[in-house]
């Protein structure tokens, strides 16, 4: 693999993963506005912190990646510091990992409440609901903490981060366990979960449509399991995209830990699945936009004002 190759090819990354960061930054702001202006804030306070982590996360991208840019030489405990904590993606990972456990806690807190909704009415409180928000931001921050400080230095100026292993078998052991925490249970989570809601739903439908038939259609009843069909298509649709935006990053990192001998072509793939991955960020807002009916009536009066205004 040619230096000059790499080094060209890892600019224009850092230039597109700064303009992701910039896009996700503003879209996931217009959407956590639209979603404390539909009042959604207090009815769905998980699906707005993980906007919350989604924004974090692409903030943090925008000031690392134009750290990045700037090619600063380091130097000195400040130098250290920059490089474990700024320059090694850790802060911006504390945040990504932080939205991945976020979205299986949301995945759960929907199946209590449609599977189990009678022991969620009389059980699920909101200081769960919040020690879980809590429960997000600790643990991905120590699991970071922990990865991050023994793997990484600078050498010579540069920041060489979780590069630095005790052997082979430690750096497999982290990334497979990575694997299996943040991408294989998560996944599977979803499945079971939304499987499991999805069966309750449409049996709900046919009990519903046959009581209509019976005794005449139910407005409100009608309108509430429409609202939350639509969480649930919505949510459906985020964890759908997180499994297949991140599966090209978790198989590379697979591979390259069990055949630590890159390639260009290996670069490639790298560049490409790192791309891919932080686009979940970015266009997350999207499903938001166009799936969740109180941010999509909020968005379309903007635009229409707007318009008006224009």
């Amino acid at each position: 693999m040619t230096s000059s190759w790499s080094r060209g090819a890892e600019f224009y990354v850092q230039c597109a993963l700064l303009v992701i960061g910039i896009v996700g930054t503003a879209t996931n702001a217009l959407i956590l506005y639209a979603l404390v202006a539909s009042k959604q804030h207090t009815k769905h306070l998980l699906i707005v912190h993980q906007n919350v982590l989604d924004l974090f996360s692409s903030i943090l991208m925008v000031i690392t990646h134009s750290a990045k840019l700037c090619d600063i030489h380091l130097t000195g405990s400040v130098g250290y510091w920059l490089c474990t904590l700024l320059l090694s993606d850790s802060l911006m990972w504390w945040g990504t990992i932080g939205s991945v456990i976020n979205l299986a806690i949301i995945t759960v807190e929907r199946y209590l409440k449609v599977v189990h909704a009678v022991w969620s009415k009389k059980k699920l409180r909101s200081w769960m609901i919040y020690s879980a928000m809590a429960f997000v931001w600790i643990a991905s921050f120590m699991f970071n903490v922990a990865a991050v400080f023994p793997t990484s230095g600078v050498i010579d100026g540069v920041c060489y981060a979780y590069t630095i292993w005790k052997n082979q078998t430690v750096k497999m052991i982290f990334f497979v366990s990575n694997f299996v925490l943040f991408y294989f249970i998560i996944i599977l989570i979803f499945i079971i979960c939304y499987w499991r809601i999805l069966v309750v739903i449409r049996r709900q439908a046919r009990v519903m449509a046959a009581h209509s038939a019976a005794d005449g259609p139910s407005t409100a009843q009608n309108l509430s399991v429409q609202m939350q069909s639509n969480v649930i298509k919505t949510m459906i649709f985020v964890s759908a995209f997180y499994a297949i935006s991140w599966l090209p990053s978790y198989v590379y990192f697979l591979l390259v830990t069990l055949s630590p001998n890159p390639t260009i072509s290996d670069d490639f793939f790298y560049y490409g699945s790192i791309i891919l991955a932080f686009l979940y960020m970015c266009t997350n807002p999207f499903i938001y936009a166009t799936k969740f009916e109180p941010v999509k009536q909020v968005l379309l009066r903007l635009i229409l004002c707007k318009n008006i205004s224009e």
